[in-house]
């Protein structure tokens, strides 16, 4: 099964290479960062999937896909804004990722492709099992960056923002914290407040009412001390 990757952050063109390489019945022909070159690939190169960005500079990837020769190819998008969601399926897309894109949620989106293809090929081979990512990718300062889970401290909720605090530094970025508890492993990060969430691995102490992480004393909000201290029962007590 023939695919193209578009997307104008090379990190995210990464990212979707690497998954594409881990499935064998998947070949992708050609990776684009700028969406008028793929739109002018694709009209003499026809493939079977397009993993397509929506928010790139010039021709964005809604507009991109509405141009793609007959047949078109199935389309996946992938964005880091959910506000396409709907617009995304009124152009008959297959699947719309969210990124960061984990493999498994990758895997199923192209097993849509691939079970819903009219084709003599093979039934769907066994996947890979693959262990899960550690690290998520930030946008910030226009630029998509990956931060390892074991580098993050703990997350400061501003307004519309959350301003991740590092091993490497500071990064502020335009996101929810409900999105935040969504991609990050709940076995390595509690909620402690409305406005904290925090590494249990940097964790170095509690005292009445707050917990120090990274050299900061943050308050623990009413509604999520048990919670928090009954992830810290799993640690071995003097």
């Amino acid at each position: 099964m023939s695919c193209v990757l578009i997307d104008d952050e090379p990190l995210a063109l990464d990212v979707l290479a690497s998954y594409c390489a881990q499935l064998p019945f998947l070949a992708v022909q050609a990776q684009f960062h700028d969406a008028a070159a793929a739109l002018a690939f694709l009209r003499t190169h026809p493939v079977d999937v397009v993993f397509l960005d929506i928010q790139m500079p010039g021709l964005n990837g809604l507009h991109l896909a509405q141009l793609l020769p007959t047949p078109a190819p199935r389309i996946i998008f992938t964005t880091a804004y959910d506000q396409y969601a709907v617009r995304s399926y009124e152009l008959n897309a297959t699947d719309y990722l969210l990124k960061p894109v984990g493999f498994e949620r990758f895997v199923q989106a192209v097993s849509k492709v691939y079970s819903g293809a009219e084709r003599t090929e093979p039934a769907l081979p066994a996947l890979p099992v693959e262990p899960p990512p550690e690290a998520i990718l930030v946008r910030h300062d226009g630029q998509l960056r990956r931060v390892a889970f074991s580098e993050i401290q703990y997350i400061e909720g501003r307004k519309e923002y959350l301003l991740l605090h590092t091993t490497q530094g500071r990064l502020l970025t335009l996101q929810s914290f409900r999105r935040a508890e969504e991609v990050l492993p709940p076995a390595r990060f509690v909620r402690i407040h409305r406005s904290y969430l925090i590494a249990l691995a940097h964790v170095e102490y509690l005292e009445r009412g707050r917990v120090r992480v990274a050299g900061q004393l943050l308050p623990i909000g009413d509604t999520y001390r048990e919670v928090l201290l009954e992830r810290l029962r799993g640690y071995q007590q003097l």
